[in-house]
């Protein structure tokens, strides 16, 4: 089975009994079965699971450290034979100081423990803290310098006989399952200014598990939530966290069992809180995706949280092979929701289109005024692109205080121009108010196929190319015209793709829908009908800017180059011809923002579009866009410049770095 970069993981919160080890060992153990029945390679339990985090001065108690190390050979026994590895929270003695541990259980044995670094005063009375582990110099985060020499310490890896086990003890420690990497902090290390993880990570941990027992008080589980997505995001690494719950004392605290799996920022599962019984989450961390991000990242480099070089950290650490994860069927069954249409999710959408079209302008402001033109020149043929450039343009127009008959709209019907987008069209200039003109590049077309020798009558490349690059040889020179500038309508689907005509619709002189995929497009003008343009302006026809908005969303996509039928119907549907656009833009946000294979893109796809498109309609458009999205870099290499709104960009000056001879052999193989 292909895991697809993919690790199972699951955060478990048990109902505990305090101070009762026999009962919470059992508990922890069937709920590490349930876990093991959910395939899951890595289950995380809450801080101290085995007695329950609040049992006070019992941590003195030799009854009580006894019964919890009673307690991890039960589970040891419960994992033998099992490829999972359990982590649970317990109290371990070493060198008559006691230690607030995560133990690390792997096939029977214990691999590792791990002490909480950061031990609050409320605990201070009973635990001391893990930095015991580490050398002086360490623990000032600092690498003494002598002469120029760097003289920090090794960590001291303490050993220790637990369980009926020789192990090692250490904060620093990094464990791996198969190709895959994950270390430990124990609750308030998380809340400290540079917490573990931070190194951890920048040592090459993919996942961080948090054994937790975070008490709740009002609006605390918003401030976690938002520290455990940035603390995730700033270390490109999964977090999973698992907080004691119910069972814990309730004589001065309040235990929710909050539990939670981060990836990169992004929530992947969170339990109900408050519950009175025994929860268990699970989510697939791409560990795949994490390392592709890093790689790519110029903040996770060469330097630690505290200036130093993070390389010299690397001997601090301890590296523990566990063997391999669980054997996860992911394609029975994929825990973490894939996102049909990454460029527009639901959530949040109303200010998305609020900031994106705000960039847009501005952008395109600070162009018009730099180079102080007197004009904006478009060529607006009543689709999606064209419209959305115009409705920027009106609105960049309206921050400088200029009136919109500076903007000079040209409509250029040609040999495909049908009725409803040459209406639409004339009926949004009119309604904005902007100066109109119509063109026909049917003449001047005509004109051209005489002077090449082309048959009229033969619709190739030719035939289609020659209109997109007579209609820009008309925008540029009205624009030298009127002092103006042209702004670009084309997208950034387009662009990956290819479908631009080269020195046609490719080019113009500022590219304001550069960055904008086609499924945002028709987002964004919609949006805009909906909240910013529903005025009572109108056209002659009687229409007002919001129903012809309205009007172009539900057009079909056309380049309009071939020549229309007896009815006047468009019969070139761009999409019927390379596919459908969130399809595309599926593929264009895994590929350029995931790092993904086209094998694993197609994996994905089928998941995020299961009922809507067939495997075979998937494969098909997935081949042509490798095909293309590799052939048609030269059109990308020289694209004008325009504004990145989003993570994902094609600007050879500074997104997209490609080589325009790129072979898509490897790429294609995967499929």
């Amino acid at each position: 089975m292909k895991n697809y970069g993919f690790i199972r993981t699951a955060a478990a919160v048990p109902v505990v009994r305090i101070a009762d080890t026999e009962h919470n060992a059992a508990e922890i153990c069937r709920l590490a079965g349930e876990a093991f029945g959910k395939e899951v390679s890595l289950v995380v339990f809450p801080e101290l699971s085995l007695t329950g985090y609040s049992c006070g001065d019992l941590f003195a108690m030799n009854p009580l450290v006894k019964g919890a190390e009673d307690g991890i050979k039960k589970i040891l026994e419960f994992s033998r034979g099992k490829a999972m590895t359990i982590v649970v929270g317990a109290p371990v003695p070493y060198r008559s100081r006691l230690y607030d541990c995560a133990v690390v259980i792997r096939n029977g044995n214990v691999k590792g423990l791990v002490p909480k670094t950061y031990i609050p005063s409320s605990e201070s009375r009973w635990f001391a803290s893990g930095s015991d582990f580490l050398s002086s110099e360490v623990r000032n985060d600092g690498a003494l310098l002598d002469n120029g020499k760097d003289l920090v310490r090794e960590g001291y890896c303490g050993e220790i006989r637990y369980a009926g086990q020789r192990c090692n003890i250490s904060p620093n420690m990094i464990f791996g399952i198969g190709g895959y990497t994950f270390a430990i902090e124990l609750g308030n290390d998380l809340w400290a200014p540079i917490p573990p993880s931070s190194l951890h990570a920048l040592q090459g941990a993919q996942i961080i598990a948090n054994l937790s027992a975070d008490n709740e008080i009002l609006m605390k589980d918003r401030y976690r939530n938002g520290l455990l997505s940035q603390h995730s995001a700033k270390t490109i690494c999964g977090y999973i966290h698992a907080s004691a719950g119910y069972g814990e004392s309730s004589q001065d605290m309040v235990y929710a069992g909050a539990a939670s799996i981060w990836e990169n920022g992004e929530q992947l599962a969170e339990n109900e809180r408050f519950q009175t019984s025994s929860s268990l989450t699970v989510a697939d961390i791409d560990a795949e995706k994490l390392e592709g991000l890093r790689r790519r990242s110029v903040t996770f480099r060469s330097l630690s949280p505290a200036g130093t070089d993070a390389s010299s950290y690397y001997r601090l650490y301890n590296r523990v092979s566990l063997g391999e994860p669980c054997g996860t069927d992911f394609e029975k069954e994929l825990c973490r929701y894939v996102e049909p249409h990454p460029f527009v999710p639901e959530d949040d959408l109303d200010y998305r289109c609020r900031e994106i079209l705000s960039m847009q302008v501005i952008a395109l402001v600070r162009r018009l005024s730099h180079i102080n033109c007197r004009t904006a020149v478009l060529g607006i043929s009543g689709g999606l692109d064209s419209t959305l450039a115009l409705l920027v343009t009106a609105m960049a127009f309206d921050k400088l205080g200029w009136s919109h008959d500076r903007i000079v709209a040209v409509t250029m019907p040609g040999f495909g121009t049908t009725s409803r987008t040459k209406n639409n069209a004339w009926d949004l200039m009119e309604a904005l108010g902007v100066t109109c003109r119509e063109i026909s590049i049917v003449p001047a077309c005509e004109q051209h196929f005489k002077d090449i020798g082309h048959d009229p009558a033969r619709h190739d490349a030719t035939y289609e190319n020659s209109q997109a690059r007579e209609r820009t040889q008309i925008l540029m020179d009205i624009a030298n015209q009127t002092g103006g500038l042209v702004v670009g309508t084309g997208d950034l689907s387009e662009m990956a793709l290819g479908w631009a005509t080269y020195n046609g619709d490719h080019m113009s002189m500022y590219a304001v829908n550069a960055g904008i995929p086609k499924t945002l497009v028709r987002s964004l003008v919609k949006w805009a009908a909906e909240n910013r343009f529903d005025s009572d302006d109108a056209a002659a026809s009687g229409r007002g800017v919001k129903e012809i908005l309205l009007d172009i969303v539900d057009t079909p996509i056309s380049p309009e180059l071939l020549p229309a039928n007896d009815k006047g119907e468009i019969q070139q549907v761009t999409e019927d011809l390379v596919g459908p656009y969130e399809l595309h833009d599926f593929f264009i946000y895994n590929f350029m923002r995931n790092g993904y294979s086209p094998d694993k893109i197609y994996f994905l796809a089928r998941k995020a579009f299961e009922g809507s498109y067939d495997d075979e309609t998937i494969m098909k458009w997935l081949k042509t866009f490798v095909r293309r999205f590799f052939s048609q870099q030269f059109k990308r290499s020289c694209m004008p410049d325009g504004p990145k709104v989003g993570s994902v960009g094609l600007s050879p000056r500074g997104d997209w770095d490609m080589p325009s001879d790129a072979w898509s052999t490897l790429f294609n193989n995967s499929l």
